[in-house]
């Protein structure tokens, strides 16, 4: 018994010193730079990273848009936003990532009533077992993490373009160094069990957001629109919230223990979107408030 307490006790320290290290390890971002009269587009922003993003810009002044699919959880969130920051120009624009025609029809209102576009933040992602199609015949994943910002991201560019400077940030994952990424696993899915299937979709997706980054800045030079794409460490969010129950409890119990708040993994995409020494770097990758080197996966043009 006394063997056993003394097993315990070890963990218990050494979970306490790993807490420690994560806690003194985040990097924050220090940049003071005021974003009023600039429009900010967050998706995925009611909770998270994206929220956390989303409060940032409208502390600095911006017009904020959050971009959701969840009418009365958006509502909430901008309510919020506007009390802790007292900027009435906070609004949200319903879109669900796992229907392009959806995605179009948010672009569309952009577009339409929108004077400018600064910040473009393709924050919104999954991770869950769904192992089905969306009604446009792509894997949802892949779609709602990677899909749905390309296609956003090419619908609103000419946007992006006439309110330049401006900057597209594309949401990663440390995961993405595991990907196996080329044609075949991303077209066939019955090749290993579902949890196989879900994980090695995932990593792909966010491993395709780093090449889109890279390929896209390299389409972009010169235009006065920047693209880099970011890894926000492993972050308490709410993108287990479609997973069964058992995965979400473990998830929730793991991550408050070992991972980053959601406001202290925001600070990479906030740097990214505002940081006045980063402005002229495009096809970067930013973890930890920091340029860092791109993952092996990614260097394969």
């Amino acid at each position: 018994m006394a063997s056993f307490l003394s097993v315990v006790l070890v963990i218990l320290i050494l979970a306490i010193l790993f807490k420690l290290y994560i806690k003194l390890s985040v990097k924050r971002n220090g940049s003071y730079v005021c974003l009023t009269g600039k429009t900010a587009v967050i998706t995925g922003a009611n909770s998270g990273l994206g929220y956390i993003t989303a409060l940032d810009f409208a502390k600095r002044g911006a017009r904020v848009i959050l971009g959701c699919r969840n009418g009365d959880k958006a509502e909430e969130a901008v309510k919020k936003i506007i009390a802790a920051t007292n900027n009435k120009n906070i609004v949200y624009k319903l879109v669900d990532c796992a229907s392009l025609k959806s995605v179009r029809n948010f672009a569309q209102d952009i577009i339409e009533n929108e004077a400018r576009l600064d910040i473009l933040v393709n924050n919104a992602g999954i991770s869950s077992d769904e192992e089905g199609l969306t009604p446009d015949g792509i894997q949802t994943i892949l779609q709602v993490n990677h899909i749905s910002g390309f296609l956003l991201t090419h619908l609103l560019i000419d946007k992006l373009k006439k309110s330049t400077p401006s900057r597209i940030i594309m949401v990663a994952s440390p995961t993405a160094r595991f990907a196996n990424l080329n044609l075949n696993t991303l077209r066939d899915l019955n090749t290993a069990t579902l949890s196989r299937r879900f994980y090695a979709m995932y990593y792909n997706s966010k491993l395709c957001n780093i090449a889109f980054a890279i390929e896209m800045a390299k389409r972009l030079d010169g235009s006065g629109v920047t693209i880099n794409a970011v890894h926000p460490g492993v972050a308490t969010t709410e993108i287990v919230r479609d997973a069964k129950l058992w995965v979400k409890f473990g998830f929730n119990i793991f991550t408050s223990l070992f991972l980053y708040t959601a406001e202290e993994g925001a600070q990479t995409q906030i740097y990214a979107s505002v940081a006045n020494e980063i402005v002229n770097i495009n096809g970067g990758f930013f973890g930890n408030c920091n340029r860092i080197e791109v993952y092996k996966t990614a260097k394969d043009s």
